[in-house]
């Protein structure tokens, strides 16, 4: 998966479309990422012992990578992301637009 927690994507797909955001956590092995601000749900609470306050709680939901796009820090844009593997024989994320390493 190409897009790590910490980047900043744009929403290309879905009602949350055009949105921008970082990512807070990634999930590999589902192929989703959850994105600060985005994709927010309604859920309805009981009060437990682990949840004090009951009621309609907004939380983030994951959404599928396919409906986000890396934006470059470099160029700012929206990018896809290319695999290169450097002289020492690591593999590093390069903008496909600008032709920079991303970190």
């Amino acid at each position: 998966m190409k897009i790590r927690k910490g980047d900043n994507v744009l929403v290309i797909k879905g009602r949350d479309r055009g949105r921008q955001g970082h990512v807070v956590q990634a999930f590999p092995k589902l192929g989703q990422v959850q994105v600060e601000g985005v994709n927010v749900v309604k859920c309805h609470k009981k009060a437990t012992s682990t949840v004090r306050q009951a009621g309609i709680i907004e939380k983030e939901m994951p959404l599928s990578i396919a409906k986000v796009i890396l934006i470059c820090p470099i160029c700012n844009k929206p990018t896809r992301i290319r695999g290169k593997s450097i002289a020492d024989g690591t593999n590093v994320r390069v903008c496909s637009k600008c032709e920079e390493i991303i970190e």
